[in-house]
């Protein structure tokens, strides 16, 4: 885990951050849920944000927090799809560019979604490769910065 834990400021500051940009996604209730489980569920539908997931908000705020030095050097992630996807919108709205170290067998269309979002696409093998080891090669290549998907005191407080 991440040497440091964000504080309750660091949500409240990420909750800025995002406004404006991030969907700001309702809380519903169903009766259905609420007579199964005896109480009441609130169910927070973030496929209706955008990317279509919460990790937009997480990558959105890690990229924030970068120096434009940083973003000059481009951002760096893996993921399966949902975060690759995250960083990809967010750095496309920061004008920065974003390689993402996906499986070679992840969802077609989440590696289409990514692609879209202008984020460039590395794959690996899940049987010969390790993600960590191909994502640490790019960053001694490139310099770029490694947004973990939730191993990030950033990207867990947005």
């Amino acid at each position: 885990m991440s040497e440091y834990v964000p504080t309750y400021e660091d949500v409240l500051s990420a909750a800025q951050t995002l406004q404006g940009e991030a969907v700001r996604t309702p809380l519903i209730r169903c009766d259905a849920l609420d007579a199964a489980t005896g109480c009441k569920v609130f169910v927070k539908p973030e496929n209706l944000q955008r990317t279509g997931s919460f990790k937009f908000r997480g990558a959105f705020n890690a990229i924030s927090k970068l120096t434009d030095q940083d973003r000059d050097k481009g951002v760096l992630a893996s993921s399966s799809g949902n975060h690759a996807q995250g960083v990809g919108e967010a750095s496309r709205l920061f004008g920065c560019t974003s390689t993402i170290v996906m499986p070679a067998d992840a969802p077609t269309m989440k590696v289409k979604r990514t692609k879209a979002l202008g984020a460039k696409v590395v794959h690996f093998d899940r049987a010969s490769e390790d993600r960590d080891v191909v994502l640490e090669g790019i960053e001694q290549e490139t310099g770029g910065v490694v947004i973990h998907p939730f191993n990030n005191a950033m990207v867990i407080a947005g």
